[in-house]
C-alpha cells in the first residue's frame, strides 16, 4: 500500500531553485545519471539539478508497470528497445530560455510527476518487485553547446539517439535522462529519454507539454487528479481485482475461438540480427486510412488494425486472427494527465467469416478508438464472451472465406463492422494483472500441448488521427500519384524481440509511417516487405472504390510492391 502524505500537489506559484554544479568535461557519472555511454562530451558539461516532491512511499507495481517490466524481462539486455525519445525545440516560438530557466523548469517538472522520482525495487527473493517514490534528490544534466541552430538541431536529435541507446538501471537510474543543447547563452532543445516504466507514448508528450509550459511560463496548471502509487492500492484492491479478472475472461474467450498462435511454424533459417524492421512511409495510404473510416464510420485505428488482421490470417492460413493491440487506457478523466505507463496489450479477435454477410457500417465513428494512444473513447462496462462454438485453431483454405450461398463475394471492407466491435471488446478488457494474465496463458497452453499466444502486435502511437480536409476524398488518380511517393526499406535489425510480427503506426509529415518488426524465422525480409507494401495497396484500393476481395488476400502477399523500390 502506498505510504506518505496526501497525494502531491503542485504549488503553481512556489519556484524551487535549481542547483547547478557544473561537473567538468569527461568527469565519471553520478549515481543516477545516464550510464556511461552518455558521459558528456568535449564541449560538455553537466549540472545537478535538485528537486523535492511532496511525499514518498512504496507500491505495488501497477498493472501496466508489471506488464512493461515483463516484457523488458523477456527482451533483456536488448531493453533499450523500450526507451522513449523525445525532443522538445525551445527556439521554434517564443522567447529563447535561460540554462538557469530550463534547470529550473525541470526541477519542478520532477516535483510535478512522481513517476519521475519513482523507481524499482527488486525483490531478494526474485519475487514481484515493487515502486519505491522517492520525495527529494538531483537529477543529472548534461549540456552541450552547438555553434547555431542547424547545428543545434542536428546535436539534438545525436544525443536523442545516444541517451536513447543504452537500457536504463532500474533500481538505481531515475527513469528520465535530460540534455540541453545551448547556442550562446540560450537553450534551443531539451531532450528527454523515458524509462518505459516510468511513462508511456501518451505520457512522455504529456512531459513535453508540462515542461514546455513550465519553461513559458513558470506553470503547468492543475496537477494530475491521481499518482501511480494510488492507481496501484486501487488496482491491488479488491474492486480492481474483480475488473481485471472480468477482462480475462475476454481474454480466455478469444483464445479459445482462434488459432493458438498466428505464426506456428517458422519458414526460412533465421537472420543475424534475428529480427528485422521494415519501415513503409506512404502519403497515399494516410489519405486511404482516412477515406476509408470516414466512409464506413469506424477510426482510421480500426481499419489498419483489422488490414494487419486479415493479412496475418490470410498469410498462414487461418479463419479467424488474433492481434494484441496496445491499448492506452486513459478513458478516465483521472488518467488521462498521469504520466506513468498505462498501455497494456488487448486481444482483438476477428473471424473472417463475419464479413460473409455484409451490414450496414456501425455508425459509431465519432467514438474513435484507443490503440496506443490514437484518442480516448469514454468505454464502460466489460466485454461480453464471444459465445462463438468454432474449434481453437481452426482454418480454412489459403485465403479466407468465400461468397456464402451464391451472394456477392466478400471484401475487406465488409469486415469493418464485426472489427469496430471487435476492437472495442478488445480495449474495455485491457487492464488486468500480467501475473494472472501469465498464468491463464501457462493453463491454456498447458492444456492445448502448445504455446497459446498470437505474437502479432499492433500499437497505433499517434496520439489523435488527423482529420480529413473538407472536399471530396482523393480520387483513384490521385492515390495512385501520391504512392509513387512512397519510401520503402530496413532501417534496424535486432537480436531479441519478445513477439513474430510487431507493426506501429505513425505519422511523418503528411504521411502514415508503419514499421513491421518481424521474427525473420517466420516472416523473412522478403515477407515483411510483402506485408507492409499490402496493408498499403488494401487499404488504398478500398479507398478508390475496389476493396479486395478476402478470397484474394493471400494472393495480394504474393503479389505486393511488385518491382517496387
Amino acid at each position: 500500500m502506498p505510504e506518505g502524505t496526501a497525494p502531491a500537489a503542485e504549488r503553481a506559484d512556489s519556484a524551487v531553485p535549481a542547483t547547478a554544479v557544473v561537473a567538468p568535461p569527461g568527469a565519471p557519472e553520478p549515481a543516477g545519471a545516464p550510464g556511461g555511454s552518455a558521459a558528456p562530451g568535449p564541449s560538455a558539461t553537466r549540472s545537478e539539478v535538485a528537486f523535492h516532491g511532496e511525499r514518498s512511499g512504496r507500491a505495488p507495481l501497477t498493472w501496466g508497470q508489471r506488464a512493461i517490466w515483463h516484457a523488458i524481462r523477456r527482451t533483456a539486455p536488448n531493453d533499450h528497445y523500450f526507451n522513449i525519445g523525445r525532443v522538445l525545440p525551445l527556439a521554434d516560438r517564443g522567447r529563447p530560455a535561460t540554462v538557469p530557466e530550463a534547470l529550473s523548469a525541470l526541477a519542478r517538472l520532477m516535483e510535478r510527476h512522481e513517476s519521475l522520482r519513482t523507481r524499482l525495487l527488486l525483490s531478494p527473493q526474485d519475487g514481484e518487485p515493487a515502486q519505491i517514490l522517492t520525495d527529494a534528490g538531483t537529477l543529472s544534466v548534461t549540456i552541450t553547446r552547438a555553434a547555431g541552430l542547424p547545428e543545434a538541431a542536428a546535436g539534438a536529435e545525436a544525443l536523442l539517439g545516444r541517451l536513447s541507446a543504452t537500457r536504463f538501471d532500474y533500481p538505481a537510474e531515475w527513469p528520465v535522462r535530460v540534455a540541453l543543447v545551448t547556442v550562446g547563452d540560450r537553450v534551443t532543445h531539451v531532450v528527454l529519454v523515458l524509462c518505459h516504466l516510468a511513462a508511456d507514448g501518451h505520457a512522455a508528450e504529456i512531459l513535453v507539454r508540462d515542461l514546455r509550459l513550465l519553461v513559458r511560463r513558470g506553470s503547468a496548471g492543475r496537477p494530475p487528479a491521481t499518482t501511480p502509487l494510488d492507481l496501484a492500492r486501487d488496482q491491488h484492491a479488491a474492486a480492481g481485482r474483480r475488473r481485471g479478472a472480468a477482462a480475462l475472461a475476454h481474454w480466455e474467450a478469444g483464445y479459445r475461438a482462434a488459432p493458438p498462435t498466428m505464426f506456428p511454424d517458422p519458414r526460412a533459417e533465421p537472420r543475424s540480427p534475428r529480427f528485422w524492421t521494415g519501415r513503409l512511409v506512404s502519403p497515399a495510404l494516410a489519405r486511404a486510412v482516412g477515406a476509408v473510416a470516414a466512409a464506413h464510420r469506424v477510426s482510421g485505428s480500426t481499419v489498419l488494425l483489422t488490414a494487419s488482421a486479415a493479412l496475418v490470417a490470410a498469410g498462414e492460413g487461418h479463419r479467424t486472427a488474433a492481434v494484441m493491440p496496445i491499448v492506452g487506457n486513459r478513458t478516465t478523466g483521472a488518467l488521462r494527465d498521469l504520466v506513468s505507463t498505462l498501455s497494456q496489450d488487448g486481444l482483438f479477435v476477428l473471424d473472417l467469416a463475419d464479413a460473409a454477410a455484409p451490414t450496414e457500417p456501425s455508425g459509431l465513428g465519432d467514438a474513435v478508438d484507443s490503440t496506443g494512444t490514437a484518442g480516448f473513447p469514454e468505454l464502460s462496462g466489460l466485454p461480453e464472451a464471444s459465445g462463438r462454438a468454432e474449434l481453437s485453431g481452426r482454418a480454412e483454405a489459403a485465403g479466407g472465406p468465400g461468397p456464402v450461398s451464391g451472394g456477392p463475394e466478400p471484401t475487406f471492407t465488409d469486415l469493418l463492422p464485426a472489427a469496430y466491435r471487435a476492437a472495442l471488446r478488445a480495449y474495455r478488457a485491457a487492464v488486468y494483472d500480467p501475473v494472472e494474465w501469465d498464468a491463464l496463458g501457462e493453463r491454456l497452453s498447458a492444456e492445448y500441448g502448445t504455446d497459446v499466444h498470437p505474437y502479432c502486435c499492433f500499437n497505433d502511437m499517434r496520439l489523435v488521427e488527423r482529420v480529413l480536409p473538407a472536399g471530396p476524398p482523393a480520387t483513384p488518380q490521385e492515390l495512385a500519384e501520391a504512392r509513387r511517393r512512397t519510401v520503402f526499406g530496413f532501417p534496424a535489425t535486432q537480436d531479441r524481440v519478445a513477439c513474430r510480427y510487431c507493426l506501429h503506426v505513425t505519422e511523418e509529415g503528411d504521411a502514415l509511417a508503419v514499421s513491421l518488426t518481424a521474427d525473420t524465422a517466420y516472416l523473412p525480409p522478403e515477407a515483411i516487405r510483402a506485408h507492409l507494401y499490402a496493408l498499403e495497396e488494401l487499404v488504398v484500393a478500398s479507398a478508390a472504390g475496389a476493396p479486395p476481395p478476402l478470397s484474394g488476400l493471400r494472393t495480394l502477399l504474393e503479389t505486393a510492391g511488385g518491382d517496387r523500390p
